[in-house]
């Protein structure tokens, strides 16, 4: 029997993933948020242009609705998975050591989802009056 070449990684071998197995969805994952972030960011816009030179109750009256804080929260969400996405590509390309692209890649985890839940936090804190 002869031995074939084969061009896969061991990790690919282990996982059982080719190249199209996962990158059309994360290609798909950034397009989809960064759309979404567009039309999320200029309704936050126009909420900040709107509520420039409020006084801070007028603010919390604002953001208790569900119609201004729930677009709010989407925006978080959508651009911190937006953010972990783009960061794992550049991650993936650039860092060369195995073993520092695993930590880069959790820490970027880590920190995307510190990031989000942070913001989170504060828009629910003012949405709900605290």
């Amino acid at each position: 029997m002869s031995q074939q070449m084969s061009q896969r990684t061991p990790l690919a071998k282990v996982r059982g993933l080719g190249s199209a197995k996962e990158g059309t969805e994360h290609f798909w994952k950034q397009r989809l948020t960064g759309v979404s972030n567009l039309i999320l960011v200029c309704f936050a816009i126009w909420l900040v242009v709107k509520l420039a030179g409020a006084d801070y109750a007028t603010v919390k009256r604002t953001l208790a609705k569900p119609q201004n804080a729930i677009p709010l929260l989407l925006l978080v969400i959508s651009g911190v998975i937006h953010m972990r996405l783009g960061m794992q590509t550049i991650i993936e390309d650039y860092v060369q050591s195995e073993g520092r692209k695993v930590t880069a890649l959790m820490l970027n985890s880590f920190f995307t989802m510190l990031v989000g839940l942070t913001c989170a936090f504060a828009v629910l804190k003012l949405s709900f009056g605290a």
